[in-house]
């Protein structure tokens, strides 16, 4: 009896896996998208106390391992933590709301889509977050080929090397370990 109580009061382990995944708070998010208005970002907006959010984790950051790059990168903020950052990016923290996570792609620093999308009425529209759908709708081959002819020459070499940082999980922003 103590074990199953204790199964279904516990809440699913963290991603913890290899990422190449910058997160922010409510004060680098805005800072960063700025920074260089060449890169492109793609956002999760995620809560830890979500299931959907934990369940989509390890999709993220295989998708954030396959498609980094110096023009292209990924990032994710805790909007359960960061109330403010829900405010301004318009991201229902509701327990009820189909809203989390939300992906975000931004380009030259402006939100250019997200999913998912909300209606009218201001209710998520259904969607659902598999690597297939993301790789589709953000079109991530095409942004990823794009972002890889803008990075200059000189900072190709340096690819390899980032890939080699992610492989093991360790990158140069902000990680798990950090916060």
């Amino acid at each position: 009896t103590v074990v199953a109580v204790f199964l279904m009061t516990c809440k699913p382990p963290l991603y913890m896996g290899p990422e190449y995944i910058k997160y922010f708070s409510d004060k680098t998010i805005d800072e960063e998208l700025d920074r260089d208005k060449r890169v492109t970002w793609i956002v999760e907006f995620f809560a830890n106390w979500s299931s959907e959010c934990q369940s989509f984790a390890p999709i993220f950051a295989d998708l954030s391992l396959k498609y980094n790059c110096p023009g292209l990168h990924f990032g994710k903020v805790d909007v359960g933590r960061y109330t403010d950052v829900s405010t301004r990016y318009k991201v229902s923290t509701s327990p009820l709301t189909k809203q989390l996570p939300t992906l975000i792609l931004f380009q030259g620093g402006t939100e250019t889509m997200r999913r998912p999308q909300i209606d009218k009425k201001g209710r998520a529209v259904s969607w659902t977050f598999s690597e297939e759908n993301v790789i589709r709708e953000f079109n991530l081959n095409e942004l990823y080929q794009k972002a890889k002819k803008q990075s200059k020459p000189r900072e190709e070499g340096s690819e390899e090397s980032a890939g080699a940082r992610a492989a093991t999980g360790h990158t140069e922003g902000e990680t798990k370990k950090d916060k």
